[in-house]
């Protein structure tokens, strides 16, 4: 059992808090965020919420671990650099496996947020800082990389690999075998049936690249 430091106050954090306590075997002991934003009464979910300039003096990483479940802001860039932040502090990081999602020995990375009915196939590899909202197919024989989102009902086919800061839309599907570039973007509802260009955006079926934007540009 880990005691654990969540960042943020937001909604993540606040389903990151019910998750922890109501199907984890860890201990939320408090929230933390940039000074700039700490709310003028540093309460969220009945616990204190400390500024992340101060973190160490208070619970110091000998003794806590963090967990920092991000929106996927600037194709994930935000939630990457947090991650980064928090482990130059010398902090450990958990990941949270819903007890309801179906997983078969895979390595499963640092600050991942795995939620229920999830479904990883055998011989996949999921890297760190990787958020897999509900209900994925997540086929065998691949790898998710660094700083990934899939959001709902997404279908991953075998023998896949996902770059870091890839950003997968609710119902969109990659077929076997594809390789999606650093910072792909596939839109709600697109099908992947061709290897994608680093830092694109795809949309439709079958998917198109957005033409004359970037994925960082977009989101």
């Amino acid at each position: 059992m880990a005691k654990v430091i969540i960042f943020g106050i937001q909604d993540f954090a606040e389903l990151a808090h019910f998750y922890l306590t109501n199907d984890s075997e860890h201990e939320v002991v408090a929230f933390s965020v940039n000074e700039v934003f700490l709310p003028k009464i540093p309460i969220f979910c009945n616990l204190p919420v400390i500024p992340f300039e101060k973190v160490t003096t208070i619970y110091p990483p000998s003794g806590f671990s963090f967990f920092a479940p991000m929106a996927p802001k600037k194709m994930n860039k935000t939630r990457e650099a947090v991650y980064n932040t928090i482990t130059a502090k010398g902090y450990s990081m958990v990941s949270y496996i819903s007890s309801k999602a179906t997983i078969f020995n895979n390595t499963i990375g640092r600050n991942c947020f795995i939620l229920e009915d999830n479904t990883l196939q055998p011989f996949t590899d999921i890297g760190n800082n990787v958020i897999l909202w509900s209900g994925n197919h997540i086929g065998h024989h691949g790898q998710i990389k660094d700083h990934v989102m899939f959001t709902s009902h997404v279908v991953l086919s075998g023998h896949c690999l996902v770059e870091n800061n890839c950003f997968l839309g609710v119902n969109s599907t990659i077929r076997d075998g594809i390789h999606l570039g650093a910072g792909t973007l596939v839109a709600m509802g697109a099908s992947i049936t061709k290897n994608t260009e680093p830092w694109s955006a795809y949309i439709g079926n079958p998917g198109k690249k957005i033409a004359g934007k970037t994925s960082d540009e977009l989101m």
